[in-house]
């Protein structure tokens, strides 16, 4: 599969993190801190042109004297570069080339990746003098952009586009008749032996120790005539706790796996309990567009299983309302107690995600949703939704056109989503709303 993964490098406060916010602006970004090891770690997905790209921020780089917190950033700084296809060396067009700036310019040239010089903090109409200096880093000709108002951004995601291959021939991935199934969750909530237990076989190395898993394990089975992928990432811990490097070139491997695969089994501890870490994989499931079976696995170890099933269900449901399409289920990875109740969900979520909506039906469903509750006017300008249509599957998208696209309210899109969903379920996957403008005829 395509590297897809861009970093973004450069000395402290130049605008990296601005930069980065503004590169995943369509999404929520998701933000591990790691306090006393180094400064925030962002990573997060930037759709451009149908593509989607991991972006990582990485902590500013400075080479002054040793100390423990400048180590640490330069190390996990090495690890993205080595990880990435394309390194954003991001630059201050305010205060120019620096010595530090030389410096990085000298260890990027030492990591053979593609380099991108990208002048920020610059205003435009000053960018033909200004830019002269840059050219010196032996990296091409600078790219400016202003990260605070987002000028020049979508050039640089173009560029990014372009440099980045298309995706190899045809492989075993690529076969629509596979499902693709990435098994994440945090360390030691049982990933390596619920694959075991549905593989009936020790084809992955089991262990008690945290972190056993460090890179992500593929496993093409049968199970009842429909041919799997089964991918088993490493046990993705929070930052904070994340010491070897090892275990962070795992984070991003597991980040990948998602993209890799139709749908996730998001395994969670039902001994221990839901936590921050485990909605945060949530999120990023739901960011990449995949779909969402929620395990929660060593239910067998709950004392009074079904009187504490209905609470544990309610609870599920209020920490992940940001997943409310996820399927649930609860079952034992060590006992095999109900794993027969994970393949229906499965394929079910598969299905889903491949269904489409006939055009005649959407609308009809548009027109009722019309009728009982239609987009309010805004500032003396009545919305108006003509007609829908569904372009896209994997994750379901659905396009409204409308007058007035830009006033719909992000209340109105989520009540049209409630809408399809009562009316074609759409289990286990998210589903996308867009709303773009009616082009008349001659336009």
């Amino acid at each position: 599969m395509t590297n897809n993964i861009v970093a973004i490098v450069g000395r402290p406060n130049v605008g990296k993190s601005t930069l980065f916010n503004r590169l995943t602006s369509a999404r929520t970004a998701i933000e591990e801190k790691v306090p006393g090891v180094t400064r925030d770690r962002l990573y997060g997905i930037s759709e451009w042109s149908g593509r989607n790209l991991v972006i990582i921020d990485t902590g500013g780089i400075t080479f002054g004297p040793a100390d423990q917190l400048a180590v640490q950033v330069r190390k996990q700084v090495n690890l993205a570069v080595e990880e990435a296809k394309v390194i954003i060396f991001l630059l201050d067009g305010r205060e120019g080339l620096t010595a530090l700036d030389e410096e990085i310019a000298d260890m990027l040239r030492r990591s053979g990746k593609i380099v991108l010089p990208v002048i920020n903090k610059i205003d435009f109409h000053e960018m033909d003098s200004a830019k002269y200096n840059f050219y010196g880093l032996g990296f091409g000709e600078p790219i400016p952009v202003s990260a605070s108002h987002g000028r020049g951004t979508g050039e640089l995601l173009d560029k990014i586009i372009h440099l980045l291959p298309e995706d190899e021939a045809a492989t075993v991935e690529d076969d629509e008749d596979i499902v693709k199934v990435a098994v994440i969750g945090r360390p030691n909530v049982g990933k390596s032996s619920l694959i075991n237990a549905i593989l009936g076989e020790e084809r992955v190395v089991v262990n008690q120790l945290p972190g056993t898993t460090r890179d992500a394990v593929d496993t093409n089975f049968i199970y009842g005539n429909q041919p799997y992928l089964l991918i088993d990432t490493a046990g993705m811990r929070r930052k904070s706790k994340v010491k070897e490097s090892v275990e962070y070139y795992s984070v991003l491997r597991s980040l990948k796996a998602v993209q890799r695969a139709d749908l996730a089994l998001l395994l969670i501890d039902g001994e221990s309990g839901i936590t921050e870490q485990d909605q945060r994989l949530a999120g990023y499931v739901d960011q990449a567009g995949r779909g969402l079976v929620i395990i929660v696995n060593k239910w067998d170890l709950v004392k009074g299983q079904e009187h504490a099933r209905e609470e544990y269900l309610n609870n599920i449901r209020r920490l992940f309302s940001f997943v409310p399409y996820a399927q649930i289920c609860f079952v034992s990875a060590l006992t095999g107690w109900r794993l027969e109740r994970i393949f229906p969900a499965i394929i079910k979520t598969w299905q889903e995600q491949h269904k489409r909506v006939s055009t005649s039906l959407l609308n009809e469903l548009l027109e009722d949703a019309i009728a009982i509750n239609p987009p309010s006017s805004v500032k003396g300008k009545r919305v108006k939704i003509f007609y829908a249509t569904q372009p896209e599957v994997k994750p379901p998208t659905f396009v409204f056109f409308a007058n007035e696209p830009e006033l719909i309210h992000f209340s109105y899109q989520r009540y049209l989503e409630n809408r399809i969903r009562e009316a074609f379920d759409f289990s286990g996957t998210p589903i996308i709303v867009k709303f773009k403008k009616r082009q008349r005829r001659g336009e």
